[in-house]
C-alpha cells in the first residue's frame, strides 16, 4: 500500500450492508463492522450507515463495541414527501440522535447525518435545517443528480450565512437497476460544482469496484471510486473542465491510475499526496453495502 493511496481512501468506505444489495439484517451487518475495525483494513473504514429508525435495535448489538473499538454511526434520516414531513423527520431524527449519545456515548459514536432532501427546496429549508440540526455533527444532504448543481449552490448559500459547520451534499452514483445509475457527465456537473462552492460532498451506491466496469447484475457500467474520488481530487487541483471530469470517470482502464509514494496519478495528471488528503476535506466518502469487494479488487491490482 502506498502513501497516496492511503490518502484517497482513508475512512473513506461508509459500510452500508443494510442496503441494497446485501441487504443483510442488522445483527450480521453489525458483526461485520465489529470484525472490520479489528482488522489491518481498517484505515479505509468509515463510518456505519445506521437508520434512526433502527437506533433501538442497533442498541442491543453494542456489547461488541467499545472506547477503542467504537460502532461510528452515520445517522440516516427518513424519505419524505413534502417539506413539512420533512421537517418533522428532522426535529425527530435529532431527538433520537441526541438521546441515543446519552445513553451509548461511549460504545458508539454517532460522527455525522445524512438525510434525502423533499422536492421543491428552497432557501427557507436550509435555513430550517440549520436551525434544526445539531452543530456538532457533519451532514449530508442528497437530492437527485439532475438537481445536484441547483442543490449545491443553494447548500453553498447557506454556508455562507454561518460560521458553524459547512452542511454537504450526497450523490446517489448507482442501485440495483441500470436506471439508478448517473451519468458520468452529471457526475461531473455535481464535481465541479461542490469544488467551486466548497460544498463537501460523499457519494453512494453502486461504488463497489476500484475502477468503471461493465456489471451483468444491474446490466449497465458501473462507477468506480477511484475514478469518482480521484475525479473530485485532480479536478480541485487541475480546475477542469467538465469534458475532463468526464474522460476520468469513463475510463475502464486500471492501467491509467497511477498510486506511489509521492501522488496519485491518472494518465498524464498529477496530485501531490499531501494535496490529496487536503483535497478529501471536499470529497468525502462513499456508502458502499460491501467493505469486502472493494478490498478484494484493489488486492486484484496489487495496490492493496
Amino acid at each position: 500500500m502506498t502513501a497516496s493511496l492511503r490518502a484517497l481512501l482513508a475512512r473513506a468506505i461508509d459500510y452500508a450492508g443494510l442496503f441494497p444489495p446485501a441487504n443483510m439484517a442488522l445483527e450480521p451487518a453489525l458483526q461485520n463492522y465489529a470484525d472490520y475495525i479489528r482488522t489491518a483494513d481498517d484505515w479505509m473504514l468509515g463510518a456505519f450507515i445506521l437508520p434512526v429508525a433502527e437506533f433501538g435495535a442497533a442498541a442491543r448489538g453494542l456489547s461488541q463495541f467499545d472506547t477503542d473499538h467504537p460502532l461510528r454511526i452515520s445517522a440516516l434520516g427518513p424519505k419524505t414527501d413534502n417539506a413539512e414531513a420533512f421537517q418533522a423527520s428532522l426535529a425527530g431524527a435529532m431527538d433520537s440522535i441526541a438521546s441515543f449519545r446519552m445513553m451509548y456515548g461511549a460504545a458508539a459514536v454517532i460522527e455525522q447525518f445524512e438525510m434525502p432532501l423533499p422536492a421543491n427546496i428552497s432557501a427557507d429549508t436550509f435555513r430550517m435545517i440549520r436551525a434544526t440540526i445539531d452543530s456538532g455533527l457533519r451532514t449530508f444532504w442528497e437530492a437527485p443528480a439532475e438537481a445536484a448543481e441547483r442543490t449545491i449552490k443553494s447548500i453553498a448559500d447557506n454556508n455562507r450565512s454561518h460560521a458553524g459547520g459547512k452542511l454537504g451534499f450526497k450523490l446517489r452514483t448507482g442501485g440495483v437497476t441500470a436506471s439508478a445509475f448517473p451519468s458520468s457527465a452529471e457526475i461531473a456537473v455535481a464535481l465541479m460544482a461542490a469544488g467551486t462552492h466548497q460544498v463537501p460532498i460523499k457519494f453512494t451506491a453502486g461504488l463497489h469496484h476500484p475502477v468503471r466496469i461493465f456489471h451483468q447484475s444491474v446490466q449497465t457500467t458501473m462507477h468506480g471510486f477511484l475514478n469518482v474520488l480521484g475525479a473530485g481530487v485532480l479536478g480541485l487541483e487541475h480546475d477542469w473542465t467538465e469534458k475532463q471530469f468526464v474522460e476520468m470517470l469513463d475510463d475502464e482502464e486500471a492501467a491509467s491510475f497511477s498510486l506511489t509514494e509521492d501522488s496519485f496519478a491518472w494518465r498524464d495528471w498529477r496530485v501531490a499526496t499531501k494535496r490529496v488528503a487536503a483535497h478529501r476535506e471536499l470529497v468525502t466518502s462513499l456508502g458502499s453495502c460491501s467493505f469486502d469487494e472493494p478490498r478484494e479488487d484493489l488486492r486484484a491490482l496489487n495496490l492493496l
